[in-house]
């Protein structure tokens, strides 16, 4: 293993784009982290301590040499949340075979090669938690969203199967469905609504650091993030 050259524990963030992604590197920051974030395009108002790196998780060759260096410097994750994400909303005639494809690249590949280079890392020192992003359509599918649904779905069944394999080695695995309207600049664009009935995402990151703190005599699986105003 790599000696690490500080001495806080990594967290390391797979789609750590304005919104959410942002503020959970804020919040890990804030936690005394060394906070790495992959996102596939440049970032505005990058907080201080966050180490950035443009990359395409979905490209397993780029992502290891990226993934490897990083651990080669600060150590096997302590943290590794996986929020990458490529929403269509289309109605399924004008999906387009592509559309599905990307879909699945975004969210399901690329979370298989996030896994596949970090976790014999976390394994070897036998501790870590993995975080993945889930939505509403990780549960059902909605009108115009087959091809989003349909990612979420496979996300969420291989998330069971990683935390089936190796919760007992030590790595707690968690599904987050967020199931509601995050409140960023793009929400707001694409939907009219009250600001206050979106979900924070500074108080959704503060829900994903709880997960991490949990003891592993108790840990949660799965866990349902909604609106007080949100309907289910």
């Amino acid at each position: 293993m790599a000696v690490k050259s500080n001495d806080k524990p990594l967290a390391l963030i797979v789609g750590c784009g304005a919104g959410l992604g942002l503020s959970l590197a804020q919040a890990f920051i804030q936690a005394e982290y060394q906070v790495v974030g992959l996102t596939r395009s440049e970032i505005s108002d990058k907080p201080a301590g966050l180490d950035l790196i443009i990359s395409d998780a979905a490209d397993s060759s780029a992502l290891v040499g990226h993934l490897g260096a990083v651990i080669k410097k600060y150590g096997a994750p302590k943290v590794v949340v996986h929020n990458a994400a490529q929403l269509y909303i289309k109605p399924f005639m004008e999906t387009s075979p592509a559309d599905f494809e990307r879909a699945w690249q975004s969210m399901v590949l690329s979370s298989v090669n996030v896994m596949q280079a970090v976790l014999p890392s976390m394994l070897e020192v036998g501790e870590g938690c993995v975080l993945v992003s889930g939505a509403t359509a990780s549960l059902r599918g909605g009108k115009n969203f087959s091809a989003f649904a349909s990612a979420k779905f496979a996300l969420r069944g291989l998330t069971q199967s990683l935390a089936r394999e190796y919760q007992s080695q030590g790595i707690h695995i968690a599904h987050v469905i967020l199931d509601g309207i995050l409140d960023t600049p793009r929400s707001r664009e694409l939907h009219s609504m009250d600001p206050q009935r979106m979900m924070s995402t500074l108080d959704v990151a503060s829900n994903y650091l709880r997960l991490v703190e949990q003891s592993r005599s108790s840990w949660t699986h799965e866990l349902d993030l909604r609106p007080f105003s949100e309907s289910f």
